[in-house]
């Protein structure tokens, strides 16, 4: 392991050739990002085997479920900003008011300079790589900080970003959590983390101490409400499809059902056949079944099978890292599966009798990141409207999250910014007021002893 003084002074001259560099002022041209964006599209073209294989052996990711979910997520926010990055980036002319008059008002993007990105390991490459995107379309110098958890990821993603950018562009710093708190000391510009709400209070509190800028993408307990007038096999299909998506380790994953209790038992019949149909009998030898990140979390998580009663699934390999998809039902609010985030594949199943019930529960917890219902439009708008979060579908889950034309990002406890597509060139910028006076006229009025005040205060 690194001596914590080598690894400071590392750093410290990192983020030095970044602030040289950044201050030779290429990164402001418009065309040096598209440059650097259309050989990032390139690399990942170059390496996608290989970040294939690094994902299947981190998170035993199928290739199908790895490419759809991170390669063509970031391939298609790269052709984005490709596509769009002049008009985004271009100053934009606004109204002057008439007491300011001959004046000139603008809007423009400036960079902040060198950002610090810290992502989690759930989607190692898509949650380091999307960020990145943004920061080199607003003009940035970027540090990258993976996860210490997915080795194989990590090596891929070095080798990738050290043969298309120059350290004092794009670097990657990897380290351990200790390491990273002696990262976070470092005056950046900018910093995006995604990850824990307990982890982005601390990367927030070290910010304060520079007063920088954060968005943080946490997480919390995405509720998912199952109404009356719900296409039931559909949302049954729809709900397993999202849950199950990486074995349950996605922050937008639905993370507990509240159905009506008229719906419980057909509800949950459904489940069980897409999860068997899905899956198989035994997921433990799908193609298609992911793996639970480490043993110490699949610990974690094996202990909330005893907060109810478990209908369907349960089994557990800690060697494999392997936990099946669980159905829990009869679950106390107050239990430990109630109060955290699961982040796996264990789906409590709760019900209501009135959708007050279902309203009034949600909203006495944290705000989620997602918001999902099933039923009846109209219902659905009227509900979502009741209850604050991050982000919302009706009739679907997840799928917000892939429409970069739509804001991604928290509310509250589940995090705080957005990103995706025009978002995150937004993010990453400094967006500043200009204004420009002609030196031809210098109207008196501003000036002591205030001349015409009378007049003045008519026209302001």
């Amino acid at each position: 392991m690194i001596q914590p003084e080598i690894y400071a002074a590392e750093v410290k001259e990192g983020m030095a050739r970044q602030r040289l560099f950044f201050a030779g002022g290429e990164t402001r041209e418009p065309a040096f990002r598209i440059r650097q964006l259309k050989n990032l599209g390139k690399a990942i073209d170059a390496f996608e085997s290989q970040i294939l294989d690094a994902l299947r052996q981190d998170l035993g990711k199928s290739r199908e479920e790895a490419w759809l979910t991170e390669i063509s997520i970031v391939q298609s926010e790269i052709r984005l900003h490709i596509r769009h990055l002049k008009k985004w980036s271009a100053r934009r002319r606004v109204r002057t008011p008439l007491h300011l008059f001959p004046s000139k008002s603008y809007r423009e993007f400036e960079p902040f300079g060198v950002v610090l990105i810290l992502s989690p390991w759930n989607y190692p490459f898509q949650l380091l790589i999307n960020p990145l995107i943004g920061a080199i379309s607003a003009g940035n110098c970027a540090v990258l900080k993976p996860s210490p958890f997915c080795v194989a990821t990590n090596e891929v993603i070095k080798k990738m970003i050290a043969r298309v950018f120059p350290p004092e562009f794009v670097c990657v710093i990897e380290g351990d959590g200790e390491q990273t708190q002696t990262l976070l000391k470092e005056a950046f510009d900018f910093i995006f983390f995604t990850g824990s709400p307990a982890f982005g209070k601390e990367v927030m509190k070290a910010a304060s101490e520079h007063l920088t800028p954060v968005v943080l993408e946490l997480g919390g307990k995405s509720p998912c409400i199952v109404d009356c007038g719900s296409k039931i096999d559909q949302a049954a299909k729809k709900i397993v499809w999202g849950k199950l998506l990486n074995a349950g380790q996605t922050c937008v994953a639905p993370d507990y059902l509240l159905v009506h209790h008229s719906l419980e038992q057909t509800l949950i019949a459904a489940l069980i056949r897409y999860m068997t149909e899905f899956y198989g009998k035994d997921a433990s030898v799908s193609p298609y079944y992911p793996r639970i990140i480490t043993r110490s979390a699949l610990r974690r998580l094996r202990p909330y099978l005893n907060d109810g009663e478990v209908v369907f699934g349960g089994e557990v390999n800690e060697e494999n890292r392997f936990m099946g998809p669980v159905i829990i039902r009869n679950v106390k609010p107050d239990s430990a599966l109630m109060q955290n985030e699961i982040f796996g594949p264990i789906l409590p199943v709760l019900t209501y009798k009135n959708i007050n019930e279902a309203v009034a529960y949600i909203n006495a917890r944290p705000k989620p990141l997602a918001l999902y219902y099933f039923g009846k439009p109209s219902n659905g708008k009227k509900i979502i409207e009741q209850i604050p979060s991050g982000g919302a579908c009706i009739n679907d889950v997840i799928l917000h999250l892939a429409n970069h034309h739509l804001p991604f990002g928290g509310v509250g406890n589940s995090g705080m910014g957005k990103y995706h597509g025009q978002d995150s060139f937004r993010t990453f910028s400094n967006e500043r007021a200009v204004l420009i006076s002609s030196s031809k006229i210098d109207f008196p009025f501003k000036y002591v002893p205030f001349k015409y005040f009378s007049i003045v205060k008519k026209i302001i």
